[in-house]
């Protein structure tokens, strides 16, 4: 085998619903003022008691049926988050349990809004190398639980939410190169800190670095796959703040694409956005099976990643 591909795809959302007029009747906002400076307009969250390897399994278990493999099959874990509490056993270890997995390596990635696509390139390579057949990708947050609801600045943006991939070994790899990367020096613009952990972070540092700086790296992502953006049918990128995605995809110059705007209705969910925005297209027939899709995290450590994908 020469590369991998992805062949499935499923998501989870917990079932309650906070719109704009909820969070108005918390904190001193509209449904106005949130709308029109991020552009989100509802957020799931957890019940107190879900976990994020609940939500993770989930989506996994759905991930799985869509493929047509059996647990057995699966080889390879890898949770991306950034807002698990419990260190061992770990996310990934808990899904497999879950799931009634045989003996597959499990491990979690911290690498916060870019957690997912780093570790579908994790899996891609781990593929590549011979050392799994069939992995179980997934990033799943429950950002709720890190958000402090008396700050408005950012008790606005979060959510809850778990997406996930099944991976598999292909003749024709369908998961193009990676670009990867971060800016440590600007580590600390997003933070996730404390006894209990809070998010915070600087929204116009982190605006002007995602719409000024992420746009050629997202070309070189597609430059890598041998593509031109104008051949992409479809972009999802972490979904952060409607006023990041929409100006990144207009400089991407994907003229073709179909855009994700899953925050307006999921909100940020971290490592959880992109495999959920993804898997929705997909459950909806937005993009076509074999397309090229651009999948792009960014965020945290001001890390970033990026491949193209054929879309399963």
């Amino acid at each position: 085998m020469t590369g991998s591909h992805v062949l499935a795809l499923g998501h989870y959302q917990p079932a309650k619903v906070l719109g704009n007029d909820d969070l108005a009747a918390l904190v001193d906002t509209s449904d106005e003022w949130i709308r029109s400076r991020v552009g989100i307009r509802t957020r799931h969250l957890a019940r107190p008691d879900e976990t994020v390897d609940e939500m993770a399994a989930a989506a996994a278990a759905k991930a799985l049926a869509h493929s047509g493999l059996a647990p057995s099959d699966i080889d390879l874990v890898l949770v991306a988050t950034c807002t698990a509490i419990d260190r061992s056993p770990n996310m990934a270890a808990r899904v497999a349990a879950r799931l009634g997995l045989a003996q597959p390596a499990t491990m979690d990635l911290n690498v916060v809004c870019a957690g997912f696509t780093h570790a579908l390139a994790t899996a891609d390579h781990t593929i590549r190398a011979g050392a799994a057949s069939a992995a179980l990708v997934i990033g799943a947050e429950k950002f709720s639980e890190a958000t402090d609801w008396t700050d408005r600045s950012t008790c606005v943006l979060t959510g809850d939410g778990a997406g996930a991939a099944v991976v598999v070994a292909a003749e024709r790899p369908g998961i193009g190169p990676v670009v990867w990367g971060s800016v440590p020096e600007m580590g600390g613009a997003v933070r996730i800190e404390g006894t209990p952990p809070r998010f915070a972070q600087e929204g116009q540092t982190v605006y002007r670095w995602a719409t000024t700086q992420l746009p050629p790296i997202a070309r070189e992502v597609c430059a890598r796959a041998g593509i031109t953006p104008e051949d992409l049918a479809g972009v999802v990128l972490h979904q952060a703040n409607l006023r990041i995605i929409e100006p990144v995809a207009r400089k991407l110059g994907a003229v073709n694409a179909v855009i994700a705007r899953d925050v307006v209705e999921s909100g940020n969910t971290s490592a959880a956005s992109v495999p959920l925005a993804l898997s929705k297209l997909v459950e909806r027939g937005e993009v076509p099976s074999g397309a090229p899709v651009l999948l792009f995290g960014f965020g945290g450590n001001l890390s970033y990643a990026g491949q193209v994908i054929r879309c399963p």
